[in-house]
This record gives structure tokens, C-alpha cells and sequence, in this order.
């Protein structure tokens, strides 16, 4: 009797953990119901002990447009995964865009309906986005509001956090424009961020944790013209302070 109970316990002990708390994924209607999620969660859970779940007010989001990670594409639909700085959420991001991942999503067979790709091609070609606004004065913004986090350039390459990413790794992405025209709306920016004419101001019962950032929709136009002129950084060089 003892000996089944250890093996029991062993079992259990090497199968993922099934009580943790689950990730939540939102998503479109017409994701959520063709059953694709059904058919990958299961499988992504199984694989890594991680859960994930369908949730229409889950962290981790399934979006038609950018920001975030293009993943699969049905009928000309490009689904973008937008995720939070999770560790967890890196690699349900990264099992999608492996070969397994992929495969999965190519498995899938719909009743009604195309059936998902996950082998796409993303436009490259990016038109010229000019900002109205005084970068100069979006620099002297983005060192005094931002620079607490990121590391805007050289003046303050030393002061950044470990794992927040400079405005130069930020400026390399391919969809930066989206990331810093709604970066308001991106944890953790809410919880401290007023942009005046544009977000809701605090509530009483949730005060900003820091010192706010509390800026006019002209110094915003500032910075997202600063934004658009500095260099980015190369990704594929041997990684670098920024």
C-alpha cells in the first residue's frame, strides 16, 4: 500500500501543476468561436504545466491589429497576440511562434470556415510616419517623464531599469509607432499616466503608486516626434547598453 501511494505521489508531483491560477486569453468572436483555442490550449497546457484559458477579460489578448506579436492569419485577418512582461506570457507567445506551435494551429480543422495559417508573410515595407511636434523638446520630455524607466540615450544609458527596454530597442520594432502613440493604454503606463484631453483622470480609490507622469496632448505630439528621429538599435548585434 505504501509503495502505490509513493508512485501516486511521484506521478503527481511530475505532472504539470493543474491548481495553478490560469492565464487568461481574450479574444475575437470569430476565433473564439470556430474552436481554434479549444484545440490549442489543451495542448500548450499539456505541454509546458502552464494553464491557459479562454477569458474575454483575460491579461494575455488576441487583437486584428498591432501592437503585439503577429501569430496566424485566417482569410486575409492578421491576429496579433499582445502580451504583458510575464514571464509565463513568453512562453505561451513563444510556443505559437515555434514550429510546434505552428503546427498546432495548422492541425486545426474547423466545421464551418478557412482553416488558420500560421505560415504569413508581414508587409515590410513601411511608409515614411512623420510626427508633428518639437522633438527637441520631446527629448528634454522623454528624459524627465520617462528616463525614470527607460533608457533614453547616453545622458542617462546608466539609469534605466534591467528589465524595461530602451526607446532604441523600442524605435527597432517594427510596429514602434503603435507601441509609443498608445503607450497610455500599455501596462504599466495606466496605473500613472495622464495625458490631459485624452485618459480618465485617476480614481479616488486607486491614486497613481509613483510620482505621475502628467503631460499635454502637445508634449505627447513632442515626444512621439523625438521618438521618430532617434536611431534604432541593431537587434542583431551583440547586445549593447542602449
Amino acid at each position: 500500500m505504501r509503495f502505490v501511494l509513493l508512485c501516486l505521489s511521484l506521478t503527481l508531483s511530475a505532472s504539470p501543476s493543474w491548481s495553478q491560477e490560469a492565464l487568461g486569453l481574450a479574444a475575437p468572436a470569430e476565433v473564439s468561436d470556430s474552436g481554434l483555442l479549444q484545440h490549442i490550449l489543451p495542448r500548450f497546457s499539456l505541454k509546458t504545466g502552464i494553464r491557459v484559458i479562454a477569458d474575454d477579460a483575460g491579461d494575455l489578448v488576441l487583437e486584428t491589429a498591432p501592437p503585439g506579436d503577429p501569430v496566424f492569419a485566417r482569410e486575409g485577418v492578421i491576429y496579433h497576440l499582445r502580451i504583458e512582461d510575464d514571464a509565463k506570457h513568453e512562453r505561451f507567445r513563444d510556443w505559437l511562434l515555434s514550429d510546434v506551435g505552428k503546427n498546432t494551429v495548422e492541425s486545426f480543422v474547423p466545421q464551418q470556415g478557412a482553416p488558420f495559417s500560421a505560415s504569413f508573410e508581414v508587409a515590410a515595407t513601411q511608409e515614411e510616419i512623420v510626427i508633428d511636434g518639437d522633438a527637441a523638446i520631446g527629448e528634454e520630455l522623454s528624459m524627465t517623464h520617462c528616463g525614470r524607466c527607460h533608457v533614453i540615450g547616453p545622458q542617462n544609458r546608466m539609469n534605466g531599469l534591467g528589465s524595461t527596454p530602451s526607446f532604441a530597442v523600442l524605435r527597432a520594432m517594427s510596429d514602434w509607432s503603435e507601441r509609443f502613440e498608445a503607450f497610455f493604454a500599455l501596462n504599466p503606463h495606466p496605473a500613472f499616466t495622464q495625458i490631459d484631453g485624452l485618459t480618465p483622470p485617476f480614481a479616488p480609490e486607486r491614486p497613481s503608486p509613483i510620482h505621475p507622469v502628467e503631460i499635454t496632448l502637445e508634449e505627447f505630439e513632442a515626444i512621439l516626434a523625438f521618438v521618430s528621429i532617434i536611431k534604432a538599435a541593431d537587434l542583431g548585434a551583440p547586445l549593447q547598453l542602449q
